[in-house]
């Protein structure tokens, strides 16, 4: 409903606030990075640091939006869903779109490819368990033959994973030989910006959101589509701002790792979050397995392409959107019935 019921939902009306969301999103992460960057300057953070935590969990903030929202409505898995393929979109279309937007290659070094991204890829694989652990020990009798319940206590050990990712930054924020503070950073004020994009972003992402799905129900889009594809991408404006941004200005570093640590955010702290607020959820392993092997395919070929020459080139960022255009194709036929791999949507 646009503006909470105050403007008519219609098709033109959505339209519009879909436009008016995008500009808002758009000085919304303005702000949010400009002030990232000041007070990564200021606390001596390095680039991937300041890309992978200060960056990546502002703008992951509409991704935790989502999914508690959904939690609390009880639709949960629309929620992961959303998560999961605004992960395959972060993954293969924002380094695609950062790489075309600059001129020349996309540099990237080693502390990204064998830091981040591995780290990445295990985060990954540990959602994937602890799905697996709820389907085996908190089993749906009278739901779909691999639901379980993700109870709080499961919900804990991606927490934990996260809370070794930090301790990981921290380290390496103590090991790194910052320059000497610039003059004239207002420290309160760049607090100030910071949180005024996260609320600009978050008030406008949530109308965006609200926008997109009523134009899908007027379209007859089917909800499943929607929420990995259309909704997904836009809750990732955000970082495809940010990131765009950074890499145009030539920090290919903080771009590539805005995008990992949002990725690494959103799976172990949205998803766990959600289902603390909630107390427990019902997840079907049969929806979820397939959406996360696409994942970890469309991470492993980021991974190769950030390892070989470390950057990348117009013909890998291209052969990135060519995945993602690949993974949509599959999204609507396993929709439409062409194939059977996903089961229960």
């Amino acid at each position: 409903m646009p503006l909470g019921g105050l403007l008519p939902s219609t098709p033109l009306v959505d339209v519009l606030v879909v436009v008016a969301a995008t500009a808002l999103v758009w000085f919304g992460s303005g702000w949010l990075e400009s002030s990232a960057e000041h007070l990564s300057t200021y606390y001596g953070l390095p680039a991937v640091v300041q890309g992978s935590i200060v960056v990546a969990v502002g703008s992951s903030f509409p991704e935790l939006a989502s999914v508690v929202f959904t939690a609390l409505a009880g639709t949960f898995n629309m929620g992961v869903g959303a998560i999961v393929g605004s992960a395959i979109f972060n993954i293969l279309v924002i380094p695609a779109l950062a790489g075309i937007a600059t001129e020349g290659h996309l540099e990237t070094n080693r502390t990204i490819v064998y830091k981040e991204a591995q780290f990445y890829m295990i985060a990954v694989s540990a959602l994937v368990v602890t799905l697996a652990l709820a389907v085996i020990y908190v089993p749906v009798s009278d739901g779909p033959a691999l639901a379980g319940r993700l109870t709080r206590p499961l919900a804990v050990l991606p927490l934990l994973l996260y809370g070794l990712y930090l301790f990981v930054q921290w380290q390496d924020v103590g090991d790194h030989d910052a320059p000497a503070v610039p003059e004239g950073i207002a420290v309160g004020r760049e607090w100030a910006r910071l949180a005024g994009g996260l609320v600009l972003i978050l008030v406008a992402v949530e109308q965006l959101v609200g926008a997109v799905e009523s134009l899908g129900h007027t379209f007859g889009i089917p909800e499943f589509l929607a929420g990995v594809t259309i909704v997904a991408a836009a809750t990732s404006l955000p970082d495809t701002l940010v990131s765009v941004r950074s890499a145009k200005a030539g920090k290919g570093i903080t771009s590539l790792g805005n995008v990992l640590g949002s990725n690494t955010f959103d799976l172990l702290v949205a998803i766990p979050v959600g289902v603390l607020i909630v107390g427990a959820v019902t997840v079907n392993f049969a929806v979820a397995v397939p959406m996360l092997g696409v994942l970890t395919l469309a991470t492993v070929l980021l991974f190769a392409i950030l390892r070989t020459d470390l950057s990348v080139t117009g013909v890998e960022a291209y052969t990135l959107l060519a995945a993602y255009a690949a993974f949509v194709a599959w999204v609507v036929s396993e929709t439409v019935g062409l194939t059977n791999l996903i089961k229960g949507i």
